[in-house]
């Protein structure tokens, strides 16, 4: 009777998803090219009853399989498990991504509506005993049964992920994670929403031309053509976006203006108005301290670390020191230097955070006579893009159609499909390049659409999008991306090789499901192709001659990659040590200290490490995102981490003398860009490597080691 009462839960939901497919576009299979969203039929209106309506369906299949009379197996519980929730995953792919790159007020209600019940849909599975007791009943049998390695692999993260959510808790306990749970949903939601707002209130309007003074003309441009579109006819704007403020710390000669930009940069989401984060923090910190206690860990750090490669926080912290160390040293000697230069200049006062960046870009052009803007001029977008292409091309064999027949969510956004080199399909890429209000800050890659082989045992085609925030085009002139969005661009697009490679059976373990400090492997290794001299010139065309980037400028650049390399790294680390320093905490603060606890932590990190005033955190406590909004709280570190390993991996294709060595690359293919989570992140990366990695190749790509 319970199974003829799903059935036809079923076929009532089929019945009204037909009735409502004119009205709501998810609630039938698309009808578009590969079956991507249809961008050009979704509202804002059908996001709400798409999750509603997804949620009472998974948790209908989730009844089916707890009212099963049969013994619990691997496929009647695990596998049925794993392929619920198909409409309520087609909704959150599309929905989460136009929350970070489609925002308006309707979006972010919206998200603010479902925070909470899908904190309280996501409990009520992790925290369902009865679904529980039949996962545990077929792991306790794991190794009584015929599974293949991926099939094990799925039955272990599944278990472990009940564990994690607090299954094993009491009644009493089980309950009061749910109201933790449901609390930070809102929350880290409201903190990303928050510094958003800050990046999206500020405005520096400049009306004297002589305080535009040092900057290059595009980046004049660029605020001039903003200035008119918000009617400030005949000045200059300036925002918080990278593509501005970046520019501004780099050149303007005005040192009140950079001290201005520079605090309103480093102090979003701690301003005392409508969008301060300080209040947050102490919230977001003491639940997490909580919560990890809840579950058996000493702090959040704990139990965050559990399942990443790195395993532990001493393994963290020690590694993070044996880069500090050296970092720390050479940043104390950049910064002498450039006091130096301030003196030479007839000046008398004392280096500050808002004067390094202009200095240090001084100093670069008189060591190694590299001007930005020269630089920009051989860094088209376009061309950059078919650079990269290019190189995939050589190193997988990847080929790339533009597709004009493919609704897009917005105009700027480009449509590729991605192929085998024999025109057989492999996913969508989606791009989206430029800042804009509606996009949050950054850049980043996500999905549409996750690689699995479907319960009938279809393969299914990934829909990857790549988001960034590159200078767009202004003056007359293309976009031109500095050196670091060039490089960005193909961090990104590793990133997105991860998702599109990806051969895996289960959605859960597909593509980027790795560990946290696994999963920038991909996207760094190939910054190691953008910085390649050899490579370089083949991408590097000027934007009008498309003559190639002169060889003595390209061994400028290369000459100078190691510059600055004290504050780059030590501003990174800082902001690592940050992240531990709240996530290792065991006690809590009080309610009335909350607005503290920012102030509190930062100061106590600074002393702790000998932080040098000179620099900042690359990113401070209240606009964090990656830690109290994103997945990287206890894991910025990750970054570094993946560092360690991505030069590493590439040191691989250099012993070769190929840097597009066909062995090498189908092997780092098979062994990690295909794989996903099916394997542990340690054994995948040996497969590859045939050894554990080793930090020296991380120290010398970034001028550290003596």
């Amino acid at each position: 009777m319970k199974k003829l009462v799903f059935v036809s839960l079923t076929v009532l939901f089929m019945i009204t998803s037909c009735g409502k497919k004119a009205e709501n576009p998810f609630f039938s299979e698309y009808d578009t090219p590969f079956g991507v969203p249809p961008f050009d039929e979704i509202k804002n209106e059908h996001f709400e009853p798409a999750f509603e309506k997804g949620m009472e369906e998974q948790m209908a299949e989730i009844q089916a399989i707890i009212d099963n009379e049969e013994e619990p197996t691997f496929e009647n519980t695990i596998e049925a498990f794993e392929y619920t929730g198909d409409l309520l995953n087609r909704v959150s792919s599309v929905f989460y991504n136009f929350n970070s790159c489609l925002i308006d007020d309707e979006i972010s209600e919206i998200a603010r509506n479902m925070a909470t019940k899908l904190s309280e849909h996501r409990d009520n599975i992790w925290l369902n005993i009865d679904l529980f007791e039949r996962v545990k009943a077929v792991h306790d049998k794991k190794n009584e049964l015929d599974l293949d390695e991926e099939q094990m692999r799925l039955l272990t993260e599944t278990y472990r992920r009940f564990e994690r959510n607090g299954a094993l808790l009491e009644e009493d306990k089980r309950e009061r994670l749910k109201e933790i749970n449901s609390r930070l949903s809102s929350l880290t939601l409201e903190f990303g929403q928050n510094v958003l707002g800050d990046v999206n209130k500020f405005r520096m309007v400049i009306d004297n031309e002589d305080d535009l003074s040092g900057l290059s003309q595009s980046a004049i441009d660029n605020a001039a053509e903003r200035a008119e579109e918000e009617g400030h006819e005949g000045k200059w704007v300036f925002t918080l976006h990278n593509p501005s403020v970046m520019p501004f710390l780099y050149n303007a000669d005005n040192r009140e203006l950079r001290k201005k930009m520079q605090q309103a940069y480093i102090s979003r989401g701690n301003m005392d108005n409508e969008f301060d984060n300080k209040k947050i923090i102490g919230e977001i910190v003491n639940l997490r301290i909580e919560r990890a206690q809840m579950l058996g860990y000493d702090t959040f750090a704990d139990l965050a670390l559990d399942d990443r490669m790195a395993g532990d926080v001493e393994t963290v912290m020690n590694f993070l020191k044996e880069v500090w160390e050296p970092a720390l040293a050479i940043a104390k000697k950049e910064a002498y230097d450039l006091q130096q230069m301030i003196r030479n200049d007839g000046h008398d006062f004392i280096l500050e955070q808002w004067d390094w960046r202009y200095y240090s870009e001084r100093l670069r052009k008189e060591k190694y006579d590299i001007d930005e803007e020269e630089i920009r001029q051989y860094f088209e977008l376009n061309t950059v893009r078919d650079g990269i292409f290019d190189i995939t091309e050589k190193l997988w064999g990847l080929k790339y159609k533009e597709r004009t027949d493919v609704p897009k969510y917005h105009e700027d956004v480009q449509v590729f499909e991605v192929m085998e080199s024999d025109g057989s399909h492999i996913g969508i890429l989606y791009m989206d390049f430029h800042p804009r209000d509606s996009k949050r800050g950054g850049a980043w890659m996500s999905s549409y659409r996750k690689q699995s082989i479907d319960r009938e045992g279809n393969f299914v085609h990934p829909v990857i999008t790549i988001v960034c925030n590159f200078s767009p085009p202004s003056g007359g002139q293309p976009s031109l991306l500095t050196f670091d969005e060039m490089t960005t661009f193909f961090h990104e697009f590793g990133h997105a090789l991860h998702g599109l490679l990806s051969d895996c059976r289960y959605n859960s373990l597909s593509g980027t499901a790795v560990p946290r400090d696994f999963v920038e492997l991909p996207s760094q290794v190939m910054e190691n192709w953008a910085k390649e001299p050899e490579v370089m010139q083949t991408f590097a065309l000027h934007y009008e001659t498309n003559e190639p980037m002169p060889a003595e400028l390209i061994d400028r650049i290369a000459e100078s990659a190691a510059f600055n390399t004290g504050f780059r790294n030590v501003e990174f680390i800082a902001s690592a040590f940050l992240d531990m320093e709240y996530h290792t905490l065991k006690e809590p603060f009080d309610k009335d200290e909350w607005t503290n606890v920012a102030s509190i932590i930062d100061a106590r990190t600074i002393e702790k490490y000998g932080i040098i005033p000179e620099i900042n955190f690359r990113h401070g406590s209240t606009h964090f995102n990656h830690i109290f909004a994103g997945g990287y709280s206890a894991g910025y570190y990750s970054y570094l981490w993946s560092g360690l390993l991505d030069a590493d991996v590439y040191e691989a294709f250099v012993e070769t003398g190929d840097l597009f060595d066909p062995e090498t690359a189908q092997r780092l293919r098979e062994t990690i860009l295909e794989r996903g989570g099916t394997k542990d992140a340690m054994e995948m990366y040996i497969n590859f490597r045939g050894r554990e990695p080793i930090v020296e190749p991380l120290l010398r790509q970034r001028g550290l080691l003596n």
